[in-house]
């Protein structure tokens, strides 16, 4: 994985975390009633098990009126529900000391005997459309909250792509052409492409220009050959990737005008659009693009606007948040359930998927 910044972390593909050691006292306080209509009554992620392991929530707790308990587990269940053994309850929605931004606590456990009840804590922000995890990530919240980056990405990702021309499942890869994992992860696009056949699967090119001296160059030779030719493209990134190791601003521009060639273009033509104003203006959009959407590593995956990692995480339990993904927005990709097979090791806890 290359970041921008080691210290920093990524706006919107953070996940909740989940903070294990608080008591139902320090979670919860103390407050005046609230409506009872704001009090869930059933565990909200699978049917209850014959002994509810979870503690009933009380109303006194419950004393704002915004985000409701319907929001707040629309946005669980994108973000926890492919896990069947999960259970969790909303059990506290309050204000707090900052003007308009509200507390909520979510008690979770596991179908399984003897399984702790842990506590979640986020801070919905006033805009209702972000909130402050407890590790201090700021995340998109919301019942639908990967809804403004996938329509975000559908308006204005535009690199090159594999499989379908329509965009009901649209898998757009953050990628950085002098970034060694991004030259490994390759490997596991094109098993996506072929897994996923009714996915639109897009190559966004994204420049770490602040650790990889060749990259913007190699990106602005990639719009010129995308410019060209779509497929062109993926023959010119794979001969980059090939030498990758070679890149340095000495050496750059004849390996990139040859990777050109490889792919059938010409490479002079290719490296005179490339030193264009307007072709390093696209690619400075296509970076405020990917910070915009709070990308800063590579290689990231955006399916639907749900932010995956390509490092780190196993093919099976990409594959399935995919999937996942793709049934929560109620299109087709075409993935058979041989190829969904198996399921992946069940995350802990306090492992969201980003």
């Amino acid at each position: 994985m290359n970041s921008i910044n080691s210290q920093s972390k990524s706006v919107s593909c953070l996940a909740l975390v989940a903070i294990l050691s608080l008591s139902l006292p320090a979670a919860l306080g103390q407050a005046a009633a609230a409506p009872a209509a704001q009090v869930p009554s059933a565990p909200s992620a699978a049917p209850s098990a014959p002994v509810d392991p979870l503690p009933p929530a009380d109303p006194k707790f419950f004393t704002s009126p915004t985000p409701s308990v319907e929001t707040i587990n629309s946005f669980l269940k994108q973000v926890w529900g492919l896990d069947p053994n999960r259970l969790w309850r909303v059990e506290a929605v309050q204000p707090t000391p900052a003007p308009g931004v509200i507390k909520v606590t979510v008690f979770v456990t596991e179908k399984s005997p003897d399984a702790k009840v842990q506590s979640a804590t986020l801070y919905v922000l006033p805009d209702g459309k972000h909130a402050i995890s407890a590790g201090g990530g700021v995340i998109a919240f919301g019942a639908a909250p990967f809804v403004p980056l996938r329509d975000q990405l559908r308006a204005h990702a535009d690199g090159a792509y594999r499989g379908a021309a329509g965009k009901d499942l649209e898998l757009v890869e953050f990628a950085d052409l002098q970034c060694p994992h991004c030259k490994e992860a390759q490997a596991t696009i094109d098993q996506i492409v072929k897994d996923f056949p009714k996915a639109r699967v897009v190559f966004q090119l994204f420049p770490l220009v602040n650790i990889h001296p060749s990259a913007f160059k190699a990106a602005a030779y990639g719009v010129c050959v995308r410019q060209q030719s779509n497929d062109a493209f993926f023959k010119y990134a794979d001969a980059v990737f090939d030498k990758q190791d070679q890149l340095t601003p000495a050496t750059d521009d004849a390996l990139l005008k040859a990777a050109a060639v490889s792919a059938g273009l010409d490479g002079d033509a290719i490296a005179a659009c490339a030193n264009t104003q307007a072709t390093k203006d696209i690619v400075n959009a296509d970076i405020k693009l990917a910070e915009d959407a709070g990308v800063d590593e590579t290689p990231l995956l955006s399916a639907n606007g749900r932010l995956l990692p390509l490092t780190g995480m196993s093919y099976d339990s990409l594959k399935q948040l995919i999937q996942y993904q793709a049934t929560l927005d109620g299109v087709e990709s075409g993935a058979t359930a041989e190829t969904l097979a198996p399921a992946p090791v069940q995350p802990k806890l306090t492992d969201l998927p980003k």
